[in-house]
């Protein structure tokens, strides 16, 4: 996957939208690599009230348990960046919120920060819908910071289709 231009993000966002109000859901986001960036490209689009809920943009593990529930002993044995870490973001953001949809992204966007285990690039992604199961994918982005930002804007919010 390229790094996507603002305007493909934006047409990402608007498709998500009209998804959302097809189904009659709003969303919430849970972010942590992305910092809000989400909600900016959702809130890009006018009429987004309609559909969205709120966002949190939860970074230092703190904010992750104090704003998501991310319990202490998950973040303790599998990191910031995991499958576990990220289902629990996604349903503290329901549970934290009036949304009937949410997403939540954790990853090391770079320059720094990556590890053999979890290289710069490495993206966790989970969705899921009021009174669902999560479910969570990894990916393996390439390139800068801001490339490695715009792909999890993108998959995340392309994701949404899989739970609506």
């Amino acid at each position: 996957m390229h790094a996507p231009s603002d305007e493909q993000l934006q047409r990402i966002a608007e498709a998500t939208g009209a998804s959302l109000l097809k189904a009659r859901l709003t969303l919430v986001t849970a972010e942590s690599c992305t910092g809000g960036w989400i909600a900016k490209a959702v809130t890009d689009i006018a009429g987004s009230s309609a559909w969205f809920d709120c966002g949190m943009a939860a970074y230092s593990y703190e904010a992750k348990q104090a704003l998501l529930g991310v319990r202490p002993e998950t973040l303790e044995q599998h990191g910031a960046v995991s499958r576990e870490t990220v289902l629990e973001m996604v349903s503290g953001a329901l549970v934290h919120s009036g949304a009937g949809i949410a997403v939540a992204v954790t990853g090391i966007a770079g320059p720094g920060g990556g590890t053999e285990d979890k290289p710069v690039g490495t993206v966790w992604i989970g969705w899921k819908r009021r009174g669902g199961y999560p479910t969570a994918r990894a990916f393996h982005f390439e390139g800068d910071r801001d490339a490695v930002r715009r792909q999890t804007v993108a998959a995340a919010l392309e994701g949404l289709g899989t739970v609506l």
